[in-house]
């Protein structure tokens, strides 16, 4: 059974883009490379035309694969969720330091650090769900383990 991938409307419309921009104006791109690649002769020792096949391959597995990814998507929004859910803006505070942190929970495919978006699977993530403002949570990492209150759900 396929794996049900969670997304924000935002993600999604990203991902939409993406693949449209790939089935079209990258595939023809592509196979112009191809032409040309061809058009300079042996293709046994023509690196213009193995790279042009790594990248045809490379932009079909890219198209597969968000194909797969929209067709399972679940998009998500925490609206009116006094519980932190996928898609929920938070701001945590550590209990050892009382330093304050805000993050979007969001699906693995979403997640990035930089702009504070936590996965949903990683430690954090995952000891956040379900919890209520004002609640305690503890996540194991590498330099041990870490309690967190939550301050607010947005």
């Amino acid at each position: 059974m396929p794996q049900e991938e969670f997304l924000t409307q935002e993600k999604y419309n990203e991902f939409k883009e993406e693949l449209e921009n790939l089935k079209t104006t990258r595939r023809k791109e592509v196979a112009e490379q191809l032409e040309y690649a061809k058009s300079l002769g042996d293709l046994s020792e023509n690196a213009e035309y193995h790279e042009a096949r790594d990248t045809q391959a490379s932009v079909e597995d890219r198209i597969a694969r968000i194909e797969h990814l929209l067709k399972h998507a679940t998009i998500v929004s925490s609206r009116g969720s006094s519980v932190v859910v996928v898609g929920s803006v938070i701001t945590i505070r550590r209990v050892k330091d009382r330093e304050e942190s805000t993050f979007t929970v969001v699906g693995t495919e979403e997640a990035d650090m930089g702009v504070g978006k936590i996965s949903m699977k990683s430690p954090l993530g995952s000891a956040a769900l379900g919890k209520k403002k004002g609640e305690t949570f503890s996540f194991a990492t590498p330099g041990g383990k870490i309690t967190c209150e939550i301050i607010a759900i947005k």
